[in-house]
């Protein structure tokens, strides 16, 4: 469904809070995103970005754009790389739905793990820096930036596997058995709550990352929808169940690829050099991780899905070939299980 966005109505609703917006500006909307539609705003002033929550009938607690504002505000000074945030509107009558702005970030955004275009050297400093954000985010004290209420407590894997199974049941076009199965698995299989408590992004990929143009420091994180307080894990097998993806435009992960050749870290890498970061000397039973994340990731998808055949998405046709790796992600996810 194409949404316009209605700039004049926004440049009344923030009322000279911003510079620019009450004069001559250029909409680019972002083609990249599935969640909630985003828009860069270029004024005089400068650049802006919008995002808001999408059109149609949602999911409850689906496409919170408040809660993005609220980490990304809270993430101010912090270790962890995020945009400045300006405004944040819950008024629906403005543009018909609530929405933020930030500021610009113009940073270099990768959306192939392979990174084609750079050298081995730059390869391994970028996914590195990736490894270094990540171990920030679950570094982050929670009380010191206002976050200690931003989750429910209790097991946090318990709790998301309730939430997604709810929300799969509620978007669910088909009988998948891959799926069925992979849901009994990890509802017979949750470890015991171990105490661990962070901030979780809750979609963390090198796609929702910025980088600086001329180097590979990450200098935003985006797309908070998902984040929430609770086991770090979570967001580091989301790095791994993305990797083990077929690559290309669709899958865009690293299945098959010689990674030493190409100077990308294998999984055990990864996961050792993140656990060096945040003095953990290992990570026990990391299946059960990896198989939770590829279950999530089918539910997203087939929330995405749902939306596409009802005209809802922001890129319909995408919403349909994303739709079409539901269970393939299912499957992953009880090979993951299989491998514990």
């Amino acid at each position: 469904m194409a949404e316009d966005l209605d700039v004049k109505a926004v440049a009344t609703w923030v009322d000279g809070r911003l510079p620019g917006l009450d004069g001559d500006v250029a909409v680019h909307r972002f083609a990249v995103g599935q969640s909630n539609p985003t828009f860069r705003i270029d004024t005089v002033a400068g650049s802006y970005v919008l995002r808001r929550k999408p059109g149609g009938i949602l999911l409850k607690s689906a496409h919170a754009v408040e809660r993005e504002f609220a980490v990304q505000q809270a993430l101010q000074g912090t270790d962890v790389p995020v945009p400045q945030m300006h405004l944040l509107c819950e008024d629906h009558n403005v543009i018909g739905a609530p929405f933020y702005l930030m500021d610009h970030i113009d940073g270099r955004s990768f959306d192939d793990p392979r990174l084609p275009e750079q050298t081995p050297p730059q390869r391994a400093a970028i996914i590195d820096s990736m490894n270094a954000t990540l171990a920030a985010i679950h570094d982050v004290d929670l009380q010191a930036v206002g976050l200690g209420e931003y989750g429910p407590g209790g097991d946090y894997y318990a709790r998301q596997i309730a939430r997604w199974v709810k929300q799969y049941r509620a978007t669910a076009t088909e009988t998948i058995p891959a799926m069925e199965d992979l849901i009994t698995w990890l509802e017979a299989h949750t470890p015991a709550d171990d105490g661990r408590r962070t901030l979780v992004h809750g979609d963390y990929r090198i796609d929702n990352l910025l980088f600086s143009k001329n180097g590979s420091d990450v200098v935003a994180v985006l797309d908070w929808e998902l984040s929430t307080l609770g086991h770090p894990f979570a967001d580091l097998a989301a790095v791994i169940m993305q990797w083990r993806m077929p690559p290309g435009a669709d899958g865009r992960g690293l299945a098959g690829v010689d990674r030493k050749a190409a100077g990308l870290p294998s999984d055990a890498a990864f996961i050792a050099a993140y656990c060096a970061r945040r003095g953990l000397d290992g990570i026990d039973g990391f299946g059960f991780y990896l198989a939770f994340c590829f279950f999530r990731m089918a539910a997203i998808l087939q929330g995405v899905k749902k939306r596409g055949q009802e005209g809802n998405a922001s890129n319909p046709e995408k919403a349909a070939k994303l739709g079409r790796y539901v269970p393939l992600f299912a499957q992953q996810g009880l090979q993951a299980a299989q491998d514990e």
